[in-house]
């Protein structure tokens, strides 16, 4: 039986063996969960965050979620340049198609995954940086398995490397939500795209009723 991986012990054997500051470029999917991996990974490396996410319902929504990123930044006193490709949801919706009536966690949401990590990694690639990671694995709904395969598949035969991480371990997430608090960020009640959006409504309303 092939043993299961322990990504965040990988990435501590990393930044143990680490002699320098490697470039990381980050790929942010918010501020709320960009907060804790900040905090942890700029002690080690130098670090560009990368805001690519055309999954975001709307360009309000994805501005709201860009400009809470620039205030963490810059409240949490860091040197840190955020980099934004433009927003086009319609890539996110091309490369789903067919998959939109799929469950939230499942394959649509692996395609979404790997549209992400692929620009950063392209980017990361083209850029010169030694790593590039995404903080999606912060998440408890994030499947980091299933984020790592993808990060490591797209760096296969690159200069850049993936960064392994779940960032979730180590009361990360529980430290996500007290930095969130600190600083007071937007948290969104749905990942990003329309179809989460649908599916956190549900869940609202099913609570709502039980409690009616």
């Amino acid at each position: 039986m092939q043993q299961t991986r322990n990504y965040q012990k990988e990435l501590d054997a990393i930044i143990s063996g680490l002699n320098d500051r490697p470039r990381l470029l980050l790929h942010a999917c918010c501020a709320p969960c960009s907060s804790y991996c900040l905090e942890y990974l700029t002690k080690h490396f130098d670090i560009t965050l990368f805001f690519y996410n055309p999954n975001i319902t709307d360009k309000e929504e994805f501005d709201k979620r860009y400009n809470e990123l620039k205030r963490l930044v810059k409240e949490m006193s860091l040197d840190i340049q955020v980099v934004c490709p433009e927003y086009n949801r319609q890539v996110f919706l091309d490369a789903v198609k067919g998959k939109e009536d799929l469950p939230e966690g499942g394959e649509r949401c692996s395609v979404c995954f790997a549209l992400r990590l692929k620009k950063a990694c392209d980017y990361a690639e083209q850029n010169g940086f030694d790593y590039y990671c995404s903080t999606l694995s912060i998440s408890p709904y994030k499947n980091a398995k299933r984020l790592n395969e993808i990060g490591e598949n797209l760096a296969r035969g690159k200069k850049v490397k993936h960064l392994p991480n779940d960032f979730k371990k180590k009361g990360g997430y529980l430290r996500s939500i007290q930095l969130s608090h600190e600083y007071n960020l937007y948290r969104q009640s749905f990942c990003g795209c329309e179809f989460s959006l649908r599916e956190s409504q549900k869940i609202r309303e099913n609570k709502d009723n039980e409690n009616a």
